[in-house]
């Protein structure tokens, strides 16, 4: 090789190549190497290496090929063009802000006249949603680039992936009007437009309205997901999966993705994919799990520039803190989930920091907040158009608003419920379903109503929601004085509660519980009737405003280990929450707070 000339190397590359027609992307390389200036041929089949290798997770090496394409390309339109892919291949993989756009400056300076370029339109914006710029925006400058084009489009991967990317402008925006712009662009498909958009529009943008037609479509592309290799492709199913609870049975592709990503390959991908196994695990309770995931995500997103996609893992990680009791850590990431969110139109992102801010209120037993919360998300009587979170808030608004006494928003809140059909869509909608209806239900067929919610067939894969139907049903004998059947149903509730760690609801079962007469703990627990000298510390720390952080780092504990104080500390003084300790510790007798 040293004592070679170029020609002799080109033409040992030529021979390779003509060789090699069976495995075209080492072909398309070696056919690179041998030429000796602009060749469109070659070009093109390093294009479609790039896609191909983007589709394996290989974000790197898709961004080599297709600047090593430029470099093939006659000066003017091909080399911008190729330029700008590389510039969107880069936004959406490797999160390098100040790549992209000296890219982008290097496609303009060769061909200053960009206008059209859908791949210069998609890293822009990209670019715009990772930084300062808003949805409207953003939306505009795509749906511009797209409708330049005339007649029905190709599916070619670069109007694909634009049409993607308008997809998650319009989703980020979380309002009805962003999406008639992407259904005109997506029908110019033609009468079969690629199956990944068709499902995302029927199950992300408004599945309240259009899911359920799609759901043996979806089983069937999540089933195939199995051997996928396509990594695009199961991020595209999962997505999907994601408000028709589905997405349990893409956890293996997924776990594929993460760690390609852990190995060096597309980030953006791996934070997608980690995004989604938090809520795997988070629905399924394994809490534990979905926390150690979403933290990966979020540092992920924190070292490699994706704000846009930081939102996401932030709820995750939010709604496990304000379920967990962790106000301080959930009401940061909700704020800087709207902070984020506000200046850029990304109303979707302002309906997940009112969902933590539901569950938060919840928890603590602030059903006015929790309301307000909830109603924000979507207003009683209605399930919000476009906004899949309205899903997520279905029990939460109607139990929040008959614990403050709005029970006529309560009623028109399950009768929209009803209307829409929600409970077809899954397991977990038809138990939140049913178990709203029950909640406004007369005291005469409450209990029947509660027994078919609590029967819906696979609920038990939802432990935190099941508990939360068993403990409102506990809540409503115990008023109704059927205080054995009372206790059966708080005392499931609790073991649930506290093998998630849900602190906050476990105080409230708890406290229940107690009400209805059973002073000693359930069989298998200690009895502690008093708090132990390490336990009144804590609380009185706890009492004096300080995090479980806090206080883990002046009794060198952990936070989880403070935590785990705090929810035992919690029922013996008889509170629900932080705020409460204060006034129970000064109530304790003299003799036992010595």
């Amino acid at each position: 090789m040293e004592l070679s000339t170029g020609s002799d190397r080109r033409q040992a590359h030529q021979a390779l190549a003509a060789h090699l027609v069976d495995q075209p992307d080492r072909q398309a390389w070696h056919l690179a190497e041998a030429a000796t200036g602009p060749d469109e041929e070659v070009a093109g089949a390093l294009e479609q290496v790039a896609y191909r290798l983007m589709r394996r997770g290989d974000a790197t090496g898709a961004v080599a090929a297709v600047l090593r394409a430029a470099e093939l390309s006659q000066r003017g339109t091909s080399r911008s063009r190729r330029l700008a892919e590389a510039a969107y291949l880069g936004a959406r993989a490797t999160g390098e802000a100040g790549r992209v756009s000296a890219l982008l400056a290097a496609a303009r300076s060769a061909d200053p006249d960009l206008r059209g370029s859908l791949p210069a339109a998609v890293a822009t914006a990209h670019l715009l949603l990772n930084g300062d710029g808003d949805v409207d925006t953003a939306r505009r400058l795509l749906t511009g680039a797209i409708d330049i084009s005339t007649g029905t489009y190709d599916t070619g991967d670069t109007v694909i992936q634009a049409l993607h990317t308008l997809f998650m402008v319009c989703y980020q925006g979380g309002r009805a009007e962003l999406w008639p712009s992407f259904d005109a662009a997506l029908s110019r498909l033609g009468p079969r437009p690629p199956t990944g958009l068709s499902l995302l529009r029927q199950t992300i943008a408004d599945p309240v309205r259009t899911a359920a037609p799609v759901l043996a479509e979806l089983e069937t592309a999540i089933r195939d997901l199995r051997d996928e290799a396509d990594h695009w492709r199961i991020l595209i199913i999962s997505a999907a999966a994601t408000f028709t609870d589905r997405l349990a049975g893409c956890r293996e592709p997924l776990l594929r993705v993460a760690r390609a990503g852990r190995e060096g390959g597309d980030i953006a991908s791996a934070i997608n994919a980690l995004t989604s196994l938090s809520l795997i695990d988070t629905m399924s309770g394994r809490w534990d799990d979905a926390q150690q995931v979403a933290d990966e995500g979020l540092k992920l997103c924190e070292t490699s520039g994706y704000p846009l996609l930081a939102w996401t893992v932030r709820h995750r990680r939010a709604v496990l803190a304000a379920a967990c009791g962790d106000r301080d850590m959930a009401r940061v990431l909700a704020g800087g989930i709207t902070r984020w969110a506000v200046p850029r139109g990304a109303g979707q992102a302002e309906a997940a920091a009112h969902h933590v801010g539901a569950i938060l209120a919840l928890g603590q037993g602030d059903f006015e907040d929790a309301y307000q919360h909830a109603a924000a998300i979507s207003p009683p009587g209605v399930l919000a158009s476009h906004v899949p979170l309205a899903l997520w808030v279905l029990m939460d608004l109607v139990e929040a608003a008959v614990r403050t006494g709005r029970q006529a928003e309560a009623a028109a809140h399950v009768g929209a419920i009803h209307d829409a059909g929600v409970a077809a869509i899954s397991p977990r909608l038809a138990l939140l379903a049913a178990g709203s209806q029950a909640i406004v239900a007369a005291n005469a067929s409450a209990p029947r109503l509660f027994d078919d919610a609590l029967a819906t067939p696979g609920a038990d894969r939802f432990p935190f929601d099941l508990a939360r139907v068993q403990l409102l049903y506990g809540e409503r004998l115990r008023r109704a004085r059927a205080t054995t059947e009372s206790r059966l149903h708080l005392a499931a509730a609790l073991e649930i509660f506290e093998r998630l760690g849900a602190m906050p609801w476990v105080a409230r079962t708890a406290s229940e519980l107690r009400a209805t007469g059973q002073a000693k703990p359930r069989a298998g627990q200690r009895e502690l009737p008093s708090l132990t000298p390490q336990e009144r510390e804590i609380a009185m720390l706890a009492a004096a405003g300080l995090t479980n952080k806090e206080i883990g780092q002046r009794l060198f504990l952990s936070h989880r280990t403070v935590g785990a104080h705090l929810y035992q500390i919690f029922p013996k003084l008889g509170i629900t929450s932080r705020a409460a300790l204060r006034d129970a510790l000064q109530a304790q007798p003299q003799e036992r707070r010595d």
